[in-house]
């Protein structure tokens, strides 16, 4: 008993021993292999940008800078204090380059006002500033006073900070050798985050402007508690919450100005007109390489307007694009080997990061003899490869598929003399945008199986026979539907989705538990390729909403985003059109009234005909290519 007691003492002295002890610190390589200086950098107007400077601390010759302007924090803060990582990747760490942080003019420890996607002035003169001459003043401090430097700058930003990058690149310093937009706001009504053809992309904001509110300048802001939205299912909880602005008042996010101008602005109108910062691409000096991906739920339609628009007012740009099968900013981290329910059996952003993320900036930030790239590296899905295009998206044969009678989808247009297919829209019990519980914007749901939404009576399903052979589609998809509504206003969604055959085999179970009864099985699988939503107001102008004359036949012509997709021999393209996806966007009430201040009886059911006769032919029109 004593030497069992003995035994416990002393195994009771070692704990008690070892919880005393400091813990261990795991090292750190950027602690390692560089020295933190923070600067406040002048701009010309004498407002003083915070910015972190990370320089490598064996300098046997000199080493370009890679910047990152931000208005999420370059923490942390404090010359003992180190990031983990440096750069775009780990790449970049190992290369030694000099990495640089800064906090955007009136965000965290930076002075100023801050403004949201503040507007590019290209007539400005003296000490007026946008974020061009911002980053501009940056660079120029940074060149003459950070040793070890090269005298070339590159920069690069994921979202809003891609933006930062984007408005850098314009009237840009000429030390900027090197810019990439990645996943870049470039237009918030025309596609990005906050509208899509005019439908307000609802969960994605209320969550992101719930923690992205005002913060006191110049102290350093704590972060905000989690918002409470007292159930999982967000269904559910933007149902009970009712008209956009009701609903913003209840939960306090109305006093949010940031989150208040997508209520504010529910058209074109010149707010955001200014702040189309792609009209000001003309000029353009640095190499671009803009990055996108191809299930992004947020910032899809940046990079492919920012590409297309270099290539077409700025031809001279050595101008480069890159698209892969990522959600958002997910090239960044991990191996990228798969998305929702989809596996592409190869680590896609490990590969982009060693082979052309890297080489792109080496070859014109240093002296290095790196590969040239080509204008376009994108992966195709479906039949999972990498693909190289001297332009994007290249030369294709247009193939119209025209909705047909008992749900067809067929090349051979109809000669019905008046055909058309009907439903009943109720704002009331909306089509949601996935079929099981979940809270906001799932960042995969493009991938996501429709299958749940094809049962609807309030969904209507066209669908080809089994493919002969493979069907590869480069570029945007247009739609052409010819509609009327019993209301006055109407949304239409239109989902192109690749169905797999039902002997298609699903992924052996690999988990540590028996395999759930729920999980997805592929067979039959339909796989959302590509949907956008359409406010039918602006079938005529974005500016300009025009309401419908009820039950009279109107059409809406416009282009779902571009895609890279193979439907494989024995797949079945269809299409499924639809008047509401939410909690993606906001409900359209079916009455012509301006949405956010809608009244609860504004919100009434209406009868949407979607026509498919010779005179009124719906289709869609796929850019196909080899």
């Amino acid at each position: 008993m004593r030497t069992l007691l003995a035994f416990i003492t002393a195994a009771l002295g070692a704990v008690s021993l070892s919880a005393q002890a400091p813990a261990v610190t795991p090292p750190n390589p950027v602690r390692e292999a560089y020295t933190k200086y923070e600067h406040m950098i002048p701009m010309r107007d004498g407002v003083k940008l915070f910015t972190s400077v990370y320089v490598p601390k064996e300098c046997s010759s000199p080493r370009p800078i890679i910047m990152q302007r931000t208005p999420y924090s370059v923490a942390p803060y404090g010359i003992d204090n180190y990031r983990t990582n440096v750069g775009p990747s780990d790449h970049f760490l190992k290369a030694g380059i000099i990495a640089v942080y800064q906090d955007v003019r009136g965000r965290y420890l930076s002075e100023g006002q801050w403004v949201e996607v503040r507007p590019h002035n290209p007539r400005k003169t003296g000490t007026a500033i946008d974020e061009s001459t911002d980053t501009w003043d940056t660079i120029d401090w940074l060149v003459k006073h950070v040793p070890c430097n090269n005298g070339r700058v590159g920069m690069w930003g994921i979202s809003y900070p891609g933006f930062y990058v984007s408005a850098g690149m314009l009237d840009a310093h000429p030390a900027l050798k090197a810019v990439s937009p990645q996943a870049p706001v470039t237009d918030y009504f025309l596609g990005d985050d906050s509208f899509h053809n005019g439908a307000f992309m609802l969960a994605a904001n209320f969550g992101f402007y719930t923690s992205f509110r005002l913060q006191p300048v110049p102290t350093r802001p704590m972060p905000s508690a989690p918002f409470d939205y007292g159930t999982p299912n967000g269904y559910e909880f933007y149902l009970k919450m009712g008209p956009l602005l009701a609903g913003a008042a209840q939960y306090g996010v109305a006093e949010n100005p940031y989150y208040r101008i997508n209520l504010d602005h529910t058209s074109y109108d010149a707010f955001w007109q200014a702040r189309s910062i792609w009209k000001h691409f003309k000029g353009i000096v640095p190499a671009v390489l803009t990055v996108g991906g191809w299930f992004d739920a947020e910032d899809l339609a940046g990079p492919l307007k920012t590409y297309r628009t270099i290539r077409t007012e700025s031809p001279q740009t050595r101008n480069h694009l890159v698209m892969g099968p990522w959600t958002h900013g997910s090239w960044a981290r991990g191996d990228g080997r798969t998305v929702g329910n989809l596996d592409f059996g190869q680590e896609v952003s490990a590969w982009y990061r060693e082979y052309v993320e890297y080489p792109f900036f080496m070859q014109h930030l240093t002296d290095a003899d790196m590969p040239a790239l080509p204008a376009a590296t994108m992966f195709e899905t479906g039949t999972n490869r990498w693909r190289r295009f001297d332009v994007w998206p290249p030369q294709g044969a247009p193939q119209t598929l025209y909705f047909g009678a008992a749900g067809a989808l067929a090349a051979v247009a109809p000669k019905e003399a008046d055909a058309y297919d009907q439903y009943v829209s109720d704002p009331n019990r909306p089509v949601p945008y996935v079929g099981h519980v979940q809270m906001g914007m799932q960042r995969d749901y493009m991938t996501e199986d429709q299958r749940f939404a094809a049962t609807r009576p309030d969904v209507l399903v066209y669908q080809t026979p089994p493919l002969d052979e493979d069907l590869t589609v480069l570029g945007p998809i247009g739609v052409d539907l010819h509609v009327s509504t019993s209301g006055t206003d109407a949304d239409f969604v239109v989902k192109v989705i690749d169905v797999f055959p039902s002997d298609y085999p699903t992924p052996e179970w690999k988990g540590p538990q028996p395999e759930p009864a729920n999980r997805v099985r592929m067979g039959g699988y339909q796989q959302l390729v590509r949907g956008e939503p359409f406010r039918g107001k602006f079938r005529k102008s974005f500016e300009t909403p025009t309401p419908f004359v009820p039950n009279q036949p109107d059409r809406i012509r416009f282009e779902l985003p571009d895609v890279a997709h193979t439907f494989r021999r024995g797949h079945r393209v269809m299409v499924q059109v639809q008047s509401s996806w939410f909690p993606l966007t906001d409900r359209n009430p079916q009455t012509f009234v301006d949405i956010p201040k809608a009244r609860p009886e504004d919100f009434v059911t209406a009868t949407q005909r979607v026509y498919r006769s010779a005179a009124r032919p719906s289709s869609i029109t796929l850019p196909v290519g080899k």
